[in-house]
């Protein structure tokens, strides 16, 4: 299967295995891709996602091939249409790249090798955490070909490296090296090339040791406060963490008042 899941008790890796086209991305990949990260959230057994591209590369972006074989624009349509977001909390609708508006309440560990550009790039900004090969790379690659960025890239990176050096990288559409993704805060960790799906993994499989409820309140809370006044961001901090207190953080307490976790040990909590 060119999109499979691959399941390691609580961590989850979605796998986008098609390298005879550098991971790229047509209709049919992303409607597999949306699904498959839908069923991550939905599942009661899956805390923690991985998002790996086989082959060696993370993903090429959209797939302009296809795209140039289309004489009639409407079998394309989904990504043509009016984007019309509910308010009423019902689902977004999939991103031309597929999962990039999903708003998913579980983090997503993206292992990056070789080229994340264009769409691509802009499916690794939707993951919680980039973990780069040394000779990976991101890049608005669409620059060249009349292009926009249409699956968040515009609204995720200036979010992540602030509005001028998101204005330069989209403007000029050049190379990110892994190196540079780390300096700037578009990665959170550069390893050598061929471990970052094992990498990414380990760091599902680290997190998932830990009291999930708060873990999961802190994460919201982190991604709803973006441009909130503080006050207001304050108020939404406490309220996403009293029921993990509650519920987890006093039974924390007590292990820890029995001898567990002592001096930011934490192999035994």
């Amino acid at each position: 299967m060119v999109v499979r899941t691959e399941k390691d008790g609580k961590v989850w890796t979605v796998v986008h295995d098609r390298p005879e086209a550098r991971n790229a991305v047509d209709p049919d990949h992303a409607d597999a891709l949306f699904e498959a990260f839908k069923a991550f959230e939905q599942s009661d057994e899956a805390e923690v996602a991985v998002f790996w591209g086989a082959g060696g590369a993370f993903c090429a972006g959209w797939d302009l091939k296809y795209a140039a074989g289309l004489s009639d624009p409407s079998r394309f349509h989904k990504e043509l249409d009016p984007l019309e977001i509910p308010a009423d909390g019902t689902p977004w609708p999939r991103g031309p790249m597929g999962p990039s508006r999903l708003r998913l309440s579980k983090p997503v560990i993206g292992a990056v090798e070789g080229p994340a550009v264009a769409g691509g790039m802009e499916l690794a900004l939707w993951c919680d955490i980039r973990v780069m090969g040394e000779s990976a790379y991101l890049g608005v690659y669409c620059r060249r070909w009349g292009i926009t960025l249409m699956d968040g890239g515009t609204v995720r990176l200036p979010r992540l490296v602030g509005e001028g050096r998101a204005l330069e990288i989209a403007m000029t559409g050049r190379k990110v090296p892994a190196g540079e993704c780390l300096q700037i805060g578009l990665c959170e960790r550069v390893v050598s090339d061929g471990e970052t799906r094992r990498t990414a993994e380990d760091m599902a499989h680290q997190i998932t040791r830990f009291p999930r409820e708060a873990m999961l309140a802190d994460r919201a809370s982190i991604l709803a406060t973006r441009g909130m006044a503080v006050g207001d961001a304050l108020a939404q901090e406490w309220r996403s963490g009293m029921d993990a207190i509650r519920n987890q953080g006093i039974a924390g307490a007590r292990r820890f008042a029995g001898g567990k976790g002592r001096h930011g040990e934490f192999g035994d909590i």
